[in-house]
């Protein structure tokens, strides 16, 4: 099924570009909206919403109101409005936005992560309505909402209940079933994700197969041990029971119990309580593989939110929040601030020769080369197409001019993968710093860096310029 998106603009050389975009597409359809109407597009909006939006003018987005819109926006900034197009689209709260010129790969890439992001969201949602749902636990079992808390309360109860040697909780890995990982132990809480190599455990691979509890009374004597008898015999382990724990009709993971004492083994009443504890602990288990997994998917987007899709260093919406975060301090410790703005020299002649494909390579490249050799403190982020930024808290003037100085004689140095034997990148850079008496605010010191990188550029590339020029 195609995806529809809604595309708001009216430039001519703009919308060629999308048309042939979306042109014989199977994966999504157009649809171009009057750019000089915007009430027709929230009537359109309003109808029907699409997978995503593509506008091409930052002041139509008041209108729009994206932190309340329930799909993701693009926006194409035009040529001539980069600096004030950035500032309309962070200051929106729009988290996808392109540079002209523009690419159709580019354009690609913002689809499939914006559209992801949106499908990542609605699922995070549903899973955390059933998370509600399921906390709910059976017994002595509900009186903590944190699954691995409870978990572990599961296998002290049983561990007080049935004098065992070993009590622990295994979750089966979902991917490999060749692994296992002990989710809690009775011998510590803190205890938790062991791998478990499932080839050193036949009793456990019997229970996944059959979804049926195991018992060995004898480990030295029984002959499925006898692949691993030289492993549990020093460990002094005689009697096992594992009870797959089912969810769904799904095994997801298994009690494991351990006696060492060769006088005694599980009773059938110790089996019935120990099968009934794992169909009570089931919700519990599987509420811990949907904390661990809302937790992941969390950070993911956490970490998409702030990097740049191509380059993986910070974007520039983070650039902005740890830019106001960074004046302020500076400004209350009295303490210097700088910015400086590179740019890859010469890097349409990169993008003519070898093609824009390459050109994406070796900005990946080029942004972890500079992020190996810069400070944790600095602040360093894509800017926009083969522009890059990055804030030096606590730098002096002359302290940044040192660093400028370093960076572009290791980018000088560096051969660089895409690139012939021999051929180099050198970089343009433009230096601002808050003990400037002009820069008043924030944005200064990108305006003014800005002009400096401009003045570098002028003067021939490769150079290194302070704003105000000397």
């Amino acid at each position: 099924m195609k995806r529809e998106i809604f595309i708001y603009e009216d430039d001519r050389e703009v919308l060629k570009f999308l048309k042939s975009f979306f042109r014989g597409r199977n994966d999504y359809t157009a649809r171009f909206i009057n750019k000089k109407d915007e009430e027709g597009l929230k009537r359109e909006l309003e109808k029907k919403k699409p997978a995503a939006l593509i506008i091409g003018s930052p002041n139509a987005l008041e209108c729009i109101k994206p932190s309340e819109s329930e799909f993701p926006i693009i926006v194409l900034i035009s040529p001539g409005n980069t600096i004030n197009g950035i500032r309309s689209v962070v200051k929106s709260g729009v988290e996808y936005y392109l540079l002209a010129p523009f690419y159709k790969e580019d354009l690609e890439d913002r689809l499939r992560v914006a559209i992801k992001r949106k499908s990542w969201l609605e699922t995070l949602h549903k899973e955390n309505k059933d998370l509600e749902a399921l906390i709910e636990l059976t017994h002595f079992i509900t009186s903590t909402l944190d699954p691995r808390k409870a978990l572990y309360l599961v296998v002290k109860k049983l561990s007080e209940i049935i004098h065992v040697t070993r009590c622990s909780i295994i979750s089966i890995d979902a991917k490999d079933k060749r692994y296992a990982n002990v989710v809690s132990t009775f011998e510590d809480p803190n205890i938790t994700n062991i791998r478990l190599d499932l080839q050193k455990y036949p009793e456990i691979r019997k229970a996944l197969s059959l979804k049926k509890s195991v018992l060995v009374k004898d480990a030295l004597k029984d002959p499925m041990m006898e692949e691993v008898k030289d492993i549990i015999e020093p460990m002094g382990i005689r009697s096992i029971m594992v009870i797959p724990i089912i969810f769904h009709d799904e095994v997801i993971g298994t009690l494991l119990l351990n006696i060492a004492k060769a006088e005694r083994t599980f009773t059938e009443r110790e089996r019935k309580l120990c099968t009934a504890i794992a169909s009570a602990s089931a919700n519990t288990l599987y509420n811990a593989f949907l904390y661990d997994n809302l937790a992941r998917e969390k950070r993911d987007l956490e970490r998409l939110a702030i990097t740049d899709y191509l380059t993986g260093i910070y974007n520039v919406r983070y650039f902005y929040n740890r830019l106001d975060e960074e004046f302020s301090r500076a400004e209350r410790h009295r303490i210097p601030l700088c910015c400086m703005m590179f740019d890859i020299d010469n890097f349409k002649k990169i993008n003519d020769t070898y093609g824009h494909r390459v050109g994406d390579i070796i900005l990946r490249e080029f942004a972890q080369l500079v992020r190996d050799h810069t400070r944790k403190s600095d602040v360093f982020a894509r800017y926009g197409g083969e522009e890059f930024i990055m804030l030096l808290p606590q730098t002096s003037l002359s302290g940044s001019v040192a660093e400028a100085e370093r960076l572009s004689k290791i980018v000088k140095k560096y051969q660089f993968y895409a690139l012939k034997d021999g051929e180099k990148i050198t970089v343009s850079v433009g230096i601002a710093c808050s003990s400037d008496t002009r820069i008043k605010k924030p944005d200064n010191l990108i305006t003014f860096s800005d002009d400096a990188l401009f003045t570098a550029k002028k003067k021939g590339r490769d150079q290194i310029a302070i704003y105000p020029s000397l």
